[in-house]
């Protein structure tokens, strides 16, 4: 399902937890793990000389042979390289996964911050609505049990969720893993002059209809264990919720494989998700001009 697995790094613990995800990912896949450091050398101020350019290249090297070190020791197969790019580091994540036809990124969600501006927080969001492959964010403290064996998929129906519970149920099926399908009525925008509990029941049967579907695709597909819900309240909340008190090891959500103001499906709720969830989000992308 996987065979290259790239995870850039800036030498954060986020980015540490994101080796460490893509190395079990990798080991779990017989997958190749490219690894590699953006330098920013656009950003240093003018006072910083050759010297010091080199020494941040020789810091990205040491750093990459330690990543080579880690997958070594876990036998896994590894490629690494320092990259100088000449734009914005999410666009050079970008074009280097596609150059080397890699298919998951693997990414942390928080980054050091400083004289570097080597953030990997908001370049893991920008490069989540840039990349037209799957995007796994960790934090810090996320850890991705080898075995896992419990994904969530939460969908509202559209295409685009569609194509996120197929990829959830395809490594389901790899991982031999139970899949949860979960729709989460947003009942955050209901207005006084509404008849709520009317609106609440239509809103609840398109969920149904929606975690249905995905049922139906995963018994097509041969999994085993499968289960669907509904819930209200406020959606990120209730994702994050349902995820925690059923020991979920994934969450697979689909995003717009676009840029500008468009945003993650269901509005900011995958932004949401991605951004306060301690379990690992796998944002799946789909180019809306297809």
């Amino acid at each position: 399902m996987y065979e290259r697995i790239l995870v850039p790094t800036d030498g954060s613990a986020a980015s540490e937890a994101a080796i460490e995800t893509a190395l079990t990912l990798a080991r779990r896949f017989d997958a190749t793990l490219y690894a590699i450091h953006v330098l920013e050398l656009d950003e240093l101020p003018p006072e910083f000389d050759a010297g010091a350019r080199a020494e941040l290249q020789t810091r990205a090297e040491s750093l990459l042979a330690t990543i080579a070190d880690w997958a070594d020791d876990a036998s896994v197969s590894t490629v690494t390289e320092v990259v100088e790019p000449v734009g914005l580091v999410r666009q050079a994540i970008v074009d280097y996964l596609d150059e080397q036809d890699v298919d998951l990124v693997v990414m942390g969600t928080q980054g050091r911050t400083g004289l570097h501006e080597l953030v990997l927080g908001s370049v893991t969001e920008r490069t989540l609505r840039l990349s037209p492959i799957p995007v796994l964010t960790v934090h810090e403290e996320t850890e991705l049990d080898p075995e896992f064996d419990a994904i969530l998929v939460p969908t509202d129906g559209s295409e685009v969720a569609n194509a996120a519970a197929d990829h959830g149920i395809e490594l389901a099926g790899r991982a031999d893993a139970a899949l949860h399908a979960l729709h989460v009525v947003d009942v955050t925008g209901f207005w006084t002059d509404v008849d709520s509990p009317a609106v609440l029941s239509a809103l609840e049967e398109a969920g149904q209809r929606a975690v249905d579907d995905v049922v139906d695709r995963a018994s097509e597909a041969g999994l085993g264990s499968v289960e669907a819900s509904v819930s209200s309240g406020t959606p990120a909340s209730g994702i994050v919720d349902y995820a925690d008190d059923r020991d979920v090891d994934l969450i697979v959500m689909g995003t717009h494989g676009r840029t500008g103001l468009d945003r993650f499906l269901l509005g900011s709720v995958a932004e949401k998700v991605v951004r306060v969830s301690d379990i690992p989000v796998l944002a799946v992308s789909v180019d809306p001009e297809q």
